[in-house]
């Protein structure tokens, strides 16, 4: 297997954890019924959720652009944000949890 393979895996496993700790911290439930519901161990959670936490990340969706947004665009966000000064940020499916606060926090900022 090629170099960029492993590493897609490793992406794409990443990934898969990210979300499910989302998820459970979106369900508001306990971390041990949220495994137990999935049939996942709670070590692999914490393990996961502390390595992912030690690991930047790069940001894998941040395009900006400025002025009017092509007619192509304005129909594939799933949720548009309306800034006070009249900009917007469209989200896309798929958006990692993590990146999202971090592009919201910046905005804050």
């Amino acid at each position: 297997m090629t170099e960029t393979g492993v590493d897609e895996k490793v992406i794409a496993k990443s990934d898969q954890w990210r979300e499910l700790i989302a998820e459970q911290e979106r369900s508001g439930i306990s971390v041990r019924r949220f495994c137990k519901e999935r049939g996942i161990g709670e070590h692999l959670l914490f393990y996961w959720r502390k390595r992912l936490r030690t690991v930047q990340q790069p940001v894998r969706f941040a395009l900006v652009e400025s002025g009017v947004a092509p007619a192509e665009l304005t129909g594939r966000a799933e949720l548009e944000l309306v800034l006070v000064s009249g900009e917007r940020l469209r989200i896309g499916t798929g958006v990692d949890g993590t990146t999202l606060r971090m592009v919201l926090d910046a905005l804050r900022a």
